[in-house]
């Protein structure tokens, strides 16, 4: 009985020191590299408990996206072409 305690804890030991040694650079290898990605999540807001902003860029494009209450509702046009727009106009 205590014989088998004592292997249990030994296999489990050897699990815990395997996974420190090789289980963080496995889990980037399973992962897609930061380059590899297209959408990022820029900055967040919280509003109130109940609601964020949310700023997310997909490839060269950043939208504004208001999170909340059950429902998504993102902004009518790219945030880029806002401020591309307002440095034309002025």
């Amino acid at each position: 009985m205590v014989f088998a305690l004592a292997v249990t804890l030994g296999l489990l030991g050897l699990v815990v020191v395997g996974l420190r040694r090789f289980g963080p650079e496995t889990l980037k290898r399973l992962q897609g590299t930061r380059a590899d990605r297209r959408m990022a999540v820029v900055e967040s807001l919280v509003l109130d408990p109940a609601r964020r902003l949310v700023l997310v860029k997909i490839d060269a494009e950043e939208r504004l996206v208001l999170l909340g209450e059950g429902q998504i509702l993102p902004a009518p046009t790219p945030v880029g072409a806002r401020r591309r727009s307002a440095q034309t106009d002025a």
